[in-house]
């Protein structure tokens, strides 16, 4: 399908007024609340088509317009957003045979809001600036409910000046944004974050099944925790888990929790840093998608462990 940008800048030459128009690559759970905000601000937002997508109808019906490749909306596009899954897709949609540099325009800014590894961040970035184009990595923290929301934490790395310029476009869907420094520099924290968040998640899992096998009342657990030094954003989004089996506290699939945790350890060791307890935390979630269901929730690993004997 062609993109209608083309009227949109038709319109506004008549009108004399200057539109940004913003294209979006990765309407998955993430992307699909970031767009919905981004057109309830009035914003123009052409969509690329893929079949990853959430549904579209309300967006399209909310006025966005779609593409069928990324070269097609970077030549339509002022800005562009990127929400998909980690490393190997932005350098898909950014570098492959129809990717967005076949037809970025000069001065097109790239946003991208996945999470990655930053060597591959600060490789991308520069081909995109060699081309003409300005990048800021600004990968998000929180949940799809808080991106539905418009309340989404970003952590942006790239020029300051080109940080605030786009501070509006970017507070549409985020509550709380942070300049983390040079391009590079958000997905780094984005790493340190997940792995933080992630690693205490699972360490409660696991200590949430040995407390199943050894008998220990599940209200008991939650409420001895909650009140000493248990008490925390991880042991909240696990409590529906532990005392209704409600998973929903925390859509995460636990691949998607291996794929952060092995760019935690891969950025460690670029950095030689330890990573002993990231490393043991990976070899947890590694053996839960290998067990269990990779797409399967995170907080499902409770269950996953309580089941699995011990070595």
């Amino acid at each position: 399908m062609a993109c209608s940008r083309l009227k949109w800048a038709h319109d506004a030459s008549h009108k004399g007024t200057s539109m940004t128009h913003i294209g979006m690559i990765g309407i998955g759970m993430m992307g699909h609340g970031i767009a919905s905000n981004l057109l309830k601000h009035g914003n123009h937002l052409t969509v690329l088509e893929h079949a990853g997508n959430q549904p579209l109808d309300t967006l399209m019906a909310a006025g966005a317009q779609t593409c069928s490749t990324p070269q097609t909306l970077a030549a339509l596009s002022d800005i562009i957003i990127l929400c998909v899954t980690g490393t190997p897709q932005v350098e898909a949609v950014l570098l492959g045979d129809d990717g967005v540099l076949k037809g970025l325009r000069p001065g097109t800014v790239v946003i991208d809001c996945s999470t990655a590894v930053p060597a591959s961040t600060e490789k991308v970035a520069a081909l995109v600036m060699a081309q003409g184009g300005q990048f800021l990595d600004s990968p998000m923290t929180r949940t799809p409910k808080e991106a539905a929301e418009g309340r989404l934490n970003l952590l942006v790395g790239g020029d300051a000046a080109l940080f605030e310029r786009c501070r509006p476009i970017l507070a549409c869907f985020a509550e709380n944004i942070v300049h983390t420094g040079p391009i590079g520099s958000g997905h780094r924290m984005k790493l340190l974050h997940n792995y933080v968040s992630l690693g205490t998640v699972t360490l409660l899992a696991e200590a949430a099944a040995c407390a199943q096998r050894a008998g220990v009342d599940a209200s008991t657990f939650v409420e001895v925790l909650s009140k000493g030094g248990g008490w925390g954003a991880a042991l909240d989004r696990l409590k529906p888990t532990l005392l209704s089996g409600d998973t929903s506290g925390l859509r995460f699939s636990m691949s998607n929790a291996l794929k952060d945790l092995s760019y935690y350890n891969q950025m460690a060791s670029d950095t030689h840093a330890d990573h002993t307890v990231a490393q043991a935390v990976k070899t947890t979630l590694e053996t839960a998608c290998r067990e269990g269901d990779p797409n399967a929730l995170v907080p499902e690993l409770i269950a996953l462990l309580a089941k699995r004997p011990s070595p």
